[in-house]
């Protein structure tokens, strides 16, 4: 198991059981107690998890958007497919408002290789857009990030949104069902997402199959608003069908 495979595993099991020990986690990957702590050092750091004596616990409390860190070695995979099917739904030449999130930091990887103009709405997508000279022309909005995610909201960022007007909006989100639409797990960020969607003509959806059927605090808008949603096989089949009985092509990879 590489140090990659391994984060992710060790990022997983202190989420979803709440904390671990060295020892557990030794004996689930096969690795040292000593490489154990070098990993949880590492993921402490990156903010995925806290260090306590003998182990780790989770940083998530119930109800609460998982952080950055964490969500960035979740699902990596899927993510993964999800940004090259978007990124080939995107022509040459277009606009694209990109927002923020693990999937669509995916989806800036792509597009930084290819003559489209982006405006990315985190600073995560803004760097990595912004590393090296490519065919990609970079726009960048004002606002103010929030802590650790990087994601810009405010009234400024409101306003570049309602000067600009988009080809396609590549729109991630923390929840997404056929009945209570597309939602967020805070009111800033579902603001920036109701302008985002309101600035561009087509809407592209980025959700792996754990976000479908889920339903977060901040309403942004019905799931109808969405013209394609791009998501991976894990997607709840019932909730596919509602979505695409609405009226949202449903592309699954």
């Amino acid at each position: 198991m590489n140090n990659a495979d391994r984060h992710r595993l060790i990022a997983k099991v202190v989420r979803d059981s709440g904390g671990a020990t060295v020892q557990e986690l030794a004996e689930l990957t096969g690795a040292s107690e000593m490489t154990i702590r070098r990993d949880l050092d590492t993921l402490a750091a990156q903010g995925v998890l806290e260090r306590v004596r003998g182990g780790a616990r989770t940083l998530l409390l119930r109800g609460e958007e998982p952080p950055f860190g964490l969500r960035a070695h979740e699902a990596v995979d899927a993510k993964r497919r999800i940004a090259a099917e978007i990124s080939a739904l995107i022509a040459d030449g277009e606009s694209v408002l990109l927002d923020s999130g693990t999937t669509c930091l995916e989806v800036a990887r792509l597009l930084r290789e290819r003559p489209v103009t982006v405006m990315p709405l985190s600073l995560q997508a803004i760097h990595l857009l912004g590393e090296a000279p490519g065919p990609a022309t970079l726009v960048v909005p004002g606002g103010q990030p929030r802590a650790a995610e990087g994601a810009l909201t405010g009234p400024l960022t409101l306003a570049s949104l309602a000067a600009l007007r988009f080809d396609t909006a590549v729109v991630g989100c923390c929840g997404l069902s056929a009945a209570d639409g597309l939602t967020a797990y805070d009111l800033d960020d579902a603001a920036v997402k109701k302008a985002a969607i309101a600035s561009s003509r087509r809407v592209i959806a980025a959700a792996d199959g754990s976000k479908l059927g889920h339903t977060a605090y901040a309403h942004v808008g019905p799931a109808a608003l969405l013209h394609t949603l791009v998501t991976d096989a894990s997607a709840a089949v019932g909730e596919v069908t509602a979505l695409e009985a609405g009226g949202t092509v449903v592309r699954t990879v």
